[in-house]
């Protein structure tokens, strides 16, 4: 599975850079009703059944976007959810887009805070985070996933909830709630 060896790997919008510190898996081989892809292929879910390493951006409850690294086989309809992030550069940037944030722990925390933070729009829609064509990718600095992500129940759902998906790092003030 993808989802864990994501924590800890850069997500780079031009100065903006945070690490990845809690993300959700979704969808995949096995049906999973809380996928946006259970259904199948609709327009909105084109991106997240096509090639691996691209964004998949969706507007979440009306007021924010939310980012999903696609993963998995062509035509599988899998992705990654970006749950949280601790910001590594261009805070001041972070800063003017999210001017409630109370510290630079609450910057990224959450899906819509992260997009909002990072600058993530519905104009990024099937970003390639590896040629990063709309100036958005994932880079790997050096540092490891954590050999013991903790490991929990997916959060915000109602449908699968119990699924042991969602993966963070350990102690990390970023990470959304629950802890």
């Amino acid at each position: 599975m993808l989802a864990p060896r994501l924590l800890n790997k850069l997500i780079v919008h031009g100065e903006r850079v945070a690490r990845i510190v809690e993300v959700e898996a979704y969808g995949g081989r096995e049906p999973d009703p809380a996928a946006h892809t259970f259904r199948g292929l609709t327009p909105r879910t084109t991106a997240m059944f096509g090639p691996p390493g691209h964004l998949y951006v969706y507007f979440s409850y009306g007021v924010h976007w939310c980012a999903n690294v696609v993963c998995g086989d062509e035509g599988e309809g899998a992705a990654v959810l970006l749950r949280a992030a601790a910001p590594v550069a261009g805070i001041d940037e972070m800063r003017m887009d999210r001017p409630t944030a109370r510290g630079e722990a609450d910057l990224l925390r959450g899906p819509g805070n992260l997009c909002r933070a990072l600058g993530i729009t519905k104009e990024h829609y099937g970003a390639d985070l590896v040629t990063a064509d709309m100036g958005i990718e994932l880079r790997d600095d050096g540092t490891s996933p954590p050999e013991n992500p903790v490991i929990t129940k997916r959060v915000g759902i109602t449908k699968e909830a119990a699924r042991q998906w969602r993966f963070y790092v350990s102690n990390e003030p970023s990470v959304s709630r629950p802890r």
